[in-house]
């Protein structure tokens, strides 16, 4: 799997930890920037750097860090065809996959340790959607709501 990271100032450490974490895993892990040296490296710039990445298949999933996570996930679910959301614990990270086809994952750099970061990063990577008609059911739903604008 092709897997994309992108960060703002206040995320970029966590990111710069999370690719050496990750790094082993067996995936091509693709840096989209942000290495924290701008204060002026704003979240909806590397939100909209990383969604069009997933958008366009260069990436098949994401990983998007800002100071809480918030901003990012608000700016990435913008993008038509990113399904983007802030989880903070393993569950949440595997499960937005398996029931909501979740693609980029959003972490706040300056709420989230690093530890349960990388675990998050691991269970929303191994993840799979699972097809169930349910889960097709609802993210059919979900992009009707996109469609609609």
């Amino acid at each position: 799997m092709r897997i994309g990271f992108a960060a703002d100032h206040a995320g970029a450490d966590l990111k710069g930890t999370l690719i050496e974490r990750l790094g082993d895993a067996g995936h091509e892990l693709v840096d989209l920037g942000g290495d924290g040296s701008d204060a002026n490296d704003d979240y909806p710039d590397f939100a909209r750097r990383l969604g069009h990445a997933v958008r366009d298949g260069v990436v098949d999933r994401g990983i998007l860090v800002c100071g809480s996570g918030v901003g990012a996930s608000v700016a990435a679910s913008k993008i038509r065809g990113v399904r983007a959301a802030v989880c903070h614990d393993p569950y949440s990270a595997r499960q937005g996959v398996e029931h909501d086809d979740m693609n980029v994952l959003c972490l706040g750099g300056r709420v989230i340790g690093v530890e349960v970061a990388a675990d998050c990063a691991r269970a929303f990577v191994d993840a799979s959607f699972s097809g169930e008609a349910r889960h097709l059911r609802r993210l059919e739903k979900v992009k009707e709501i996109e469609r609609e604008g």
